[in-house]
């Protein structure tokens, strides 16, 4: 037990106190693992909207990603410090995540921001009863189904990371040979590093396969395509700012509404698995359901806080939790340090500029490799169950019908607009809805069970 006059000082206490120059280098690879990740959905939102309806300004779209740092800082304070019994009080690292990218460009797309906001409050209050009531519906969540949904939602990311590495929408050098060799080598670099990398190298992949293509694309710029990296807005950019409140006013379509807080409820499944492996990982014990509960309220009061500043939903980031279970590191206070230095990037509006000017091809090279893995994920997580007959027929049609329904939009043209808005915008949705209730109706056998099936009508 810890002496209150004479505290650990150890990395590996959830307590302890280590200092600042031990912890240091380990908050610094938590902040590497996360920063781009947190700024890439709001790139791809407001780069996925420019030149529509709902196009916002340069600046407004530079305050998105460095609400999105806000929210994120937030967040993770109040994961290692609860508040009122929200928060997890484990190590836990907090961001904008990529799982609600289908949901957020369809809902963007069709309502603009101030829906995506909207839905965004609904779907926290959600996250929130969820978290109160985790114990009574995680049956109702297991491999099969959360592991469908994680799958659909990478393959669903496809079409935006290709999109992204021909230039992106609006580009008149969509496409062009250079948009390819650019975003190629960005994935190179990437599966380079993450392969063959050790160290802050592997951790950082990502970050360092955006560096490669951002020099190679300024080289570019300078040589052979003039315009093919934009610095208007790191010009126009100021070094500080402050949180905004109600950047964007709300707005509560029923139909995006509806479809964001089934994503919440997916994602507050999600989180159970990388609080369990933050404690497993690192503290070799369960998660109590005091912790998992926490967890995901927090979640759910972060993205409404984060909505009212602007900011997209958050989620718990696998990758630090990765980074936990491989050092054992545990001290709330070296993640604490690593808040701290994301809140510093969201006071400087700069560092939203410098990733505006980040040519989509780089985006898009860098994040495929993201999406691929999230694609695997929900693999491994089907896998965990037995592919019997039954379960084969809940993971095929849910994908048939999420993935298959939606890449043809024609047909869905004569349903009433709320409803296409909630079973055709995004492949995720109808894919979350068919597993869920399959799973319920489809009485539940085993290999063994259906093989004895099998003998008996022979006989």
């Amino acid at each position: 037990m810890e002496n209150k006059a004479n505290p650990s000082k150890s990395l590996f206490d959830i307590d302890g106190k280590p200092e600042f120059g031990k912890s240091f280098p380990i908050a610094l690879q938590h902040l590497l693992a996360m920063i781009i990740g947190n700024a890439l959905p709001s790139l791809l939102l407001t780069n996925t909207l420019k030149g529509t309806e709902f196009a916002v300004s340069s600046n407004e779209a530079v305050y998105v990603i460095q609400a999105g740092m806000f929210i994120a800082a937030i967040a993770t304070f109040l994961q290692l410090y609860p508040v009122l019994k929200v928060g997890a009080k484990l190590p836990v690292v907090m961001g904008v995540s990529f799982a609600y990218i289908p949901v957020l460009l369809a809902i963007g797309k069709r309502y603009g921001y101030e829906a995506v906001y909207g839905a965004q409050i609904v779907g926290g209050l959600v996250a929130f009863l969820c978290g109160l009531s985790i114990k009574k519906i995680r049956k109702f969540f297991p491999p099969i189904v959360s592991g469908t949904v994680v799958l659909t939602i990478g393959l669903s990311l496809y079409p935006v990371a290709i999109g992204y590495m021909a230039g992106g929408n609006g580009n008149p050098l969509y496409g062009s040979g250079w948009q390819w060799a650019v975003a190629f080598l960005t994935l190179v670099t990437v599966l380079a590093c993450n392969m063959f990398g050790k160290g802050l190298v592997k951790l950082a992949s990502i970050l360092i396969g955006i560096i490669v293509g951002y020099i190679v694309s300024l080289i570019v710029n300078a040589t052979v395509a003039p315009g093919f990296v934009n610095f208007t807005n790191v010009v126009e950019s100021n070094w500080f700012t402050l949180p905004k409140i109600m950047p964007f006013k709300p707005d509560f379509p029923s139909d995006a509404v509806i479809t964001m807080a089934i994503m919440y409820i997916v994602n507050s499944i999600q989180a159970i698995g990388d609080i369990s492996s933050t404690t497993v990982g690192g503290m070799d014990r369960e998660a109590t359901d005091d912790e998992i509960s926490g967890g995901i309220k927090c979640n759910g009061i972060a993205s409404i806080i984060g909505a009212f500043i602007g900011a997209l939903p958050t989620a718990t980031y696998s990758q630090n939790v990765g980074i936990v279970s491989m050092t054992k590191v545990t001290a709330r206070r070296v993640i604490a340090i690593t808040a701290t230095m994301i809140a510093i990037a969201g006071f400087i509006p700069k560092f939203g500029g410098l990733m505006m000017s980040i040519p989509q091809c780089v985006i898009g090279g860098a994040t495929i490799s993201v999406f691929a893995q999230i694609t695997m994920n929900g693999i491994k997580l089907i896998n965990q169950e037995e592919l019997s007959m039954r379960n084969s027929t809940i993971v095929g049609l849910g994908l048939a019908l999420g993935m298959g329904i939606t890449s043809v939009p024609q047909a869905t043209e004569t349903m009433p607009e709320k409803l296409q808005m909630i079973f055709t915008s995004s492949p995720v949705v109808i894919a979350t809805l068919t597993v869920f209730f399959l799973n319920i109706i489809l009485p539940k056998k085993t290999l063994a069970q259906e093989q004895k099936e099998r003998e008996e009508m022979d006989k």
